[in-house]
């Protein structure tokens, strides 16, 4: 699940008056939003999903790399990248079995923060006003979580959730190095989620499994990951930075509302409003970030 934010690490371009580049980003967080519910609808253990959704992506990815002629690239920061963006799938697939969708996405929404703090903390890059600002109201929506947590016994997977936003600032900042390819990163972390997950898939009654359960995981695995990749690269390097950071907003948001109306699964009050502090925060800062980068392309 992209994000688009933080310096920016995912350049982004206007294509004129263009309409398909902003109908592909919409596309693509519709269909990112979707995890949420194929996790929920897919009786499998959550290492069991992992694995066959990395390897049906997997595969995908690789013939259409192959197709581009894409030149593969291993280093330490590929490698590291990689490793990042496995423990960020990894731990979502199970938090999304331990606690609700809706914090499993919102609490992985987090990531912003992280590159903030990591930034801080490893490579002495001072915070402006406006990332101290988000990182605190973050941090209300946060305590908030797990304060519900307590309560309903979803303690766990918000804390997985968590954990699965700090590897995904990982797999960013790693990303915005010169000798990276995310490309390559995000192979291998389906081969090494792959063989992490083969050993529940093995034990998994594939052939027993419902038509619907099949269904979502080939709709996991080729629709709300390859597919939502194709239409995220296409749209996201052409589309005006404020428009694309209010559509990937729809993602988080989307994602609760498709497992509450298809499989009945509600977020509490408590949850709730510390979903609206978190997206709220995170959004603004997105916005504003993206109008400053804006503003500073005119002035050029």
């Amino acid at each position: 699940m992209p994000f688009t934010g933080r310096n920016e690490m995912i350049a982004i371009r206007s294509s004129g008056r263009s309409s398909l580049p902003v109908l592909s980003v919409f596309l693509s967080a519709i269909l990112f939003a979707t995890g949420g519910l194929f996790f929920k609808i897919i009786p499998w253990d959550a290492l069991a999903i992992s694995a066959a959704r990395s390897l049906l992506s997997g595969a995908a990815l690789l013939v259409y790399l192959l197709i581009r002629r894409h030149r593969f690239r291993i280093n330490g920061t590929v490698l590291t990248a990689a490793a990042a963006i496995t423990v960020t799938n990894t731990l979502f697939a199970l938090a999304n079995k331990l606690t609700t969708a809706g914090n499993t996405i919102v609490l992985q929404f987090t990531m912003p923060v992280f590159v903030i703090l990591i930034m801080l903390l490893f490579f002495r890059q001072r915070p402006s006003r406006l990332e101290i600002g988000t990182c605190a109201v973050t941090l209300i929506g946060i305590v908030l979580f797990f304060v519900d947590g307590l309560s309903v016994g979803n303690m766990a997977g918000n804390l997985l959730a968590l954990i699965s936003g700090l590897a995904y600032a990982v797999f960013f900042i790693w990303n915005s190095r010169e000798d990276s390819d995310p490309f390559t990163s995000i192979l291998l972390s389906y081969a090494a989620a792959s063989l992490i997950g083969l050993p529940s898939l093995l034990r998994t009654d594939i052939a027993g499994s419902s038509a619907e359960t099949l269904l979502s995981v080939l709709g996991l695995g080729l629709l709300q990951q390859a597919l939502g990749h194709v239409f995220f690269s296409f749209g996201i390097k052409r589309t005006p930075p404020v428009t694309a950071s209010l559509i990937s907003g729809i993602e988080p948001v989307l994602n609760p509302v498709l497992v509450a109306v298809f499989y009945h699964e509600m977020l509490t009050p408590l949850s709730l409003a510390a979903a609206g502090i978190v997206l709220s925060a995170i959004l603004f800062y997105n916005l504003r970030t993206a109008g400053r980068k804006r503003l500073q392309g005119d002035n050029t």
